[in-house]
């Protein structure tokens, strides 16, 4: 079936806006976008629709925002009238009941942000990052009842290397995901492509961040504070204070073992300042950037110009302080 497909869309962050956008220009047929409602956000605090919801509404394409889809009969009801051939999942953030699953006539894809069955889940590229791996990837899988344990369609690998945070594999894992997904359609639908069950060995789970997972605890080892550094970055950003100001680090990377003479200072001591050099519990951190509530972030040199720091102070730790909440 190589013909344009009607397709109910779930989605609501940026991530899934290159999805949606790919479907539209292979020229698919949109009945339905369904996103999460408008949030409070901003000075403001005033509900802001999400980025699918914007794209959406800019297209002219019918938008649904349920609150809650379980025993929803009417959201249920009219996608049920709109007849659709199949449905496509990308970070939506609400759980699928089996009677929407049921609903198209090809099922549901959902685009994730994992080589699954590693990392399934809501936090699949943070967690990748604290983790350390080697390689992330996307998986077009066709959905079950379970947590992101449906058979595989297609899967596209990619390397972590030592300049990608969350933010940045975010954006790729974005754009590889929705091409990925554009291109498995036809070969699905038209039963050239059968979904192969997901593998037991290697799976994992990706909980979501809890706030106090970005607090740095200086006493751990450079390297595991630079992964926290990057899974992130750019947001919530890893936290810290340096005499009472709260301050977010963007940006570090840890030193090879032959630099990391100053290792044997207490933990969270600023050891120089040019570069900007902090010891940990096992080595010592090299701080690229940083921001201060309310400021733009900044490189370290200019940071702090504005900022000053002697080597002998001390980062806090929040997390000894009960602060990490």
């Amino acid at each position: 079936m190589d013909r344009p497909l009607r397709i109910v869309f779930c989605g609501t962050p940026d991530f899934a806006v290159p999805a949606l956008e790919g479907l539209i220009a292979a020229g698919h047929e949109i009945v339905a976008v369904l996103t999460q409602p408008p949030r409070a956000g901003g000075r403001g605090q005033k509900p802001r629709p999400g980025p699918v919801q914007r794209l959406a509404e800019a297209r002219g394409l019918p938008v649904m925002v349920p609150e809650r889809l379980k025993g929803n009969r009417e959201v249920l009801d009219r996608l049920r009238s709109l007849r659709p051939d199949l449905g496509v999942v990308a970070a939506y953030g609400l759980i699928l009941p089996p009677e929407m699953l049921a609903i198209p006539a090809h099922g549901f894809l959902n685009v994730h942000a994992s080589l699954l069955p590693r990392w399934r889940g809501a936090a699949p590229i943070q967690r990748a990052l604290l983790a350390g791996d080697a390689e992330t990837g996307v998986t077009i899988m066709k959905m079950d009842a379970g947590l992101d344990t449906g058979p595989i369609l297609a899967q596209e690998a990619t390397p972590i290397t030592a300049d990608d945070d969350a933010g940045r594999l975010h954006d790729r894992l974005a754009e590889m995901g929705a091409e990925l997904l554009v291109g498995v359609i036809p070969d699905y639908v038209a039963g050239r492509l059968a979904p192969r069950p997901q593998p037991e060995a290697g799976a994992t789970y990706a909980p979501k961040i809890a706030k106090r997972e970005a607090v740095i605890d200086w006493s751990r080892p450079a390297d595991a504070i630079a992964r926290q550094v990057r899974a992130f970055s750019p947001y919530p950003g890893a936290r810290t204070r340096f005499a009472g100001t709260p301050l977010r680090i963007l940006a570090a990377t840890p030193l090879a073992d032959d630099l990391a003479d100053e290792a044997d200072a207490p933990p969270g001591t600023v050891v120089q300042t040019d570069p900007l050099l902090v010891a940990t519990g096992a080595g010592v951190l090299r701080i690229h950037r940083l921001q201060r509530a309310g400021r733009k972030p900044l490189d370290a040199e200019a940071f702090l110009r504005g900022f000053p720091m002697t080597p002998g102070t001390r980062f806090e730790s929040l997390a000894e302080e009960g602060l990490a909440e």
